[in-house]
């Protein structure tokens, strides 16, 4: 790797959205950092290629996914944060979500949003994450989780069904069906 400057602006400048990701998927503070951290090991050895004129944000976000899902399809790795707290002192971190760029009102909001998607089926956060906060469709993500195009429906419909108990504030937001507004 030649430009190592170029690297590492990009990990201090795209670093915390790929943790937030890595977070939505893992739910566990912890696991986030070290998937974050073998997802940008992975763009290492690519960098001169990708980093050049390539899209290494794209590498690196897919890397997150891949590595996650192939952890969760063995079922090993990454673990699922049981219903209690979260591990680790999030508030340090800016990248977590409730903490950073929203304002003080946003927190609680933010919070229990993040709460209630830990509390959801690891394959139903895979997918509403996949879905609304990477903005894959249906068929790109059936094609990262190696699942139909219909369990992606019935995840993505039976997950957005659990959010509107486990957070019935969001109620309004998760009535359009559509739940891009939960994303950003």
């Amino acid at each position: 790797m030649r430009d190592v400057t170029g690297f590492e602006a990009f990990v201090a400048a795209r670093g915390p959205a790929l943790l937030r990701l890595a977070w939505l998927l893992t739910a566990d503070v912890h696991a986030a950092e070290d998937l974050a951290q073998e997802a940008l090991a992975r763009l290492v050895p690519r960098w001169d290629r990708l980093g050049g004129g390539g899209n290494p944000e794209a590498y690196a976000r897919a890397a997150v996914r891949s590595i996650w899902i192939d952890s969760w399809r063995r079922r090993r790795g990454m673990e699922v944060v049981p219903l209690g707290g979260l591990s680790g002192d999030p508030g340090e971190r800016s990248w977590f979500p409730g903490g950073g760029t929203g304002g003080v009102e946003e927190v609680p909001v933010r919070l229990g949003l993040a709460e209630a998607l830990r509390r959801l089926a690891p394959r139903q956060r895979a997918v509403l994450v996949l879905r609304f906060y990477e903005d894959l469709t249906e068929v790109e993500t059936a094609r990262a989780l190696g699942c139909s195009p219909s369990t992606v429906k019935s995840q993505c419909r039976d997950g957005l069904a659990r959010l509107r108990t486990l957070a019935p504030w969001l109620g309004e937001d998760l009535g359009t069906g559509s739940g891009r507004e939960l994303t950003r």
